[in-house]
């Protein structure tokens, strides 16, 4: 039997399937290809229109397959909604609840993704997946005992899969087993020698056993590959400060270098300030290491003290947002009662900087033309520049009521609603996906998950 771990590989495991005419699955078939690429974005696409063109007899797979797209996306809360509708169509669909689950984890809810694991494993109880992804799940509940069982009874439906007994290997390092640990490290590093997180999960077992110089031949390892890991770093200099070699020799970078370099990475990694600090006053330089210890001293007083904008996102990165979408605002044909006219005067003011004026100008094009959608859209945009984001999401929620396709009104809904702590704003994003706005994924990935 294949193992079949992930979302990625429930994807397609139930998608045999007869339909009449090749017209009928068209969309369907597009969309297989593409999730089977990796092409998310345009799969999401075609399996919405799937889902629309079939709306009288929807199919199961279709909305299988589009949260299967939208969990790829980073978008778990969308993808959880499709398999919902999925698991509603289809009561026994093993591989939804197995998605689900895995959706249900992404979020940190793994009280939920073991409940649909049972499910999974109830209807199927011969695969390994379920099993592994339970395991995961009891991993992060901190119940290690019993994310080892699942995790041995994966491996025997599959042996030898790597990324198992890897994660067995973090449960009896939990556990204090760091030779078990260890053995499992081992086995899934033959298999797969390249791992990084393979590689530092051994080193640091070996650490707790006090086999410095085995941990730091891993870590070694780890930063040929990944050189960019500032955790790595500071934990090759935390080795090396153990084998007493504080500064390098004979070409060879020692723990000063390699706290330097940790802290190149990351200036506030405080572990490396503090391993610094610690380092100088070995070297005899007591100045330089009292000013490394009241640095490190000082950033763990102001962990949160960083400027942001409405807890969220930065008003950079929200005027970037509006500016681009008016710079994508496409010229209409003029009505009788140009309302037009005040809309792109309104346009131009606000890409002038003057949202206040450009917020006159969209209510008398809205009092002209009551179901002007972009004027309301353009309008939210606008009262959201000058901080009147409650009003903004309403004229949002009206171009959506006009205009129940208007992607980019559901995008800056959701972004607004996420700068308001609201966390439905992740709805509207992955609704925005769905309608094709691709660039809500981003904030989807960045703030939601």
């Amino acid at each position: 039997m294949r193992f079949k771990v992930g979302i990625v590989a429930c994807a397609l495991m139930a998608c045999q399937f007869t339909l009449s005419a090749q017209t009928e699955i068209n969309h369907l078939e597009i969309g297989l290809n593409q999730n089977k690429s990796g092409n998310y974005a345009d799969a999401l696409r075609n399996f919405s229109l799937e889902i629309e063109k079939s709306a009288a007899n929807p199919n199961p797979i279709a909305f299988y397959n589009r949260g299967f797209a939208k969990y790829n996306l980073k978008d778990f809360q969308g993808a959880i909604q499709d398999f919902n509708k999925a698991l509603e169509l289809k009561p026994n669909y093993f591989e939804a609840f197995v998605a689900r689950g895995q959706s249900f984890s992404k979020q940190d809810n793994h009280p939920l993704a073991i409940q649909d694991y049972n499910e999974a494993i109830r209807l199927n109880p011969l695969e390994g997946t379920a099993y592994f992804s339970r395991g995961v799940s009891k991993n992060k509940l901190e119940n290690y005992r019993g994310a080892i069982t699942d995790f041995n009874k994966s491996l025997e439906l599959v042996p030898d899969y790597a990324p198992t007994l890897a994660a067995r290997a973090e449960s009896k390092s939990k556990l204090g087993d760091y030779a078990g640990c260890i053995e499992d490290y081992n086995k899934a590093i033959e298999i797969t020698p390249k791992r990084t997180n393979y590689l530092s999960g051994r080193a640091f077992a070996k650490m707790k056993l006090a086999d410095f110089k085995g941990a730091l031949l891993d870590f070694t390892e780890v930063l040929k590959l990944s050189p960019e890991k500032a955790d790595e770093w500071y934990y090759s200099g935390f080795c090396k400060a153990q084998l007493e070699n504080y500064r390098g020799e004979n070409g060879e970078k020692g723990a000063l270098e390699d706290f330097n370099k940790a802290l190149e990475l990351d200036p506030e990694k405080i572990e490396a300030l503090y391993g610094r600090g610690f380092v100088k006053a070995k070297l005899g330089d007591q100045r330089a290491a009292m000013d490394d210890f009241t640095k490190a001293i000082e950033f763990g007083n102001n962990e949160n003290a960083k400027i942001i904008y409405t807890a969220k996102m930065s008003k950079i990165q929200l005027d970037e947002l509006r500016n681009g979408l008016v710079d994508r605002t496409k010229l209409s044909n003029m009505s009788s009662s140009r309302a037009e006219v005040f809309f792109l005067r309104g346009l131009a003011k606000s890409k002038s900087g003057d949202p206040k004026g450009a917020i006159d100008d969209y209510n008398r094009a809205i009092s002209l033309h009551p179901t002007y959608a972009d004027a309301y859209f353009q309008r939210a945009i606008a009262k959201s520049n000058i901080g009147d984001q409650r009003n903004a999401i309403q004229d949002c929620t009206n171009a959506i009521d006009l205009n129940g396709k208007y992607a980019e009104a559901y995008f800056i809904r959701g972004i607004i609603k996420l700068a308001l702590a609201d966390t439905t704003g992740c709805l509207d994003l992955s609704k925005a996906g769905e309608l094709g706005y691709a660039g809500a994924y981003n904030v989807i990935r960045d703030y939601c998950n």
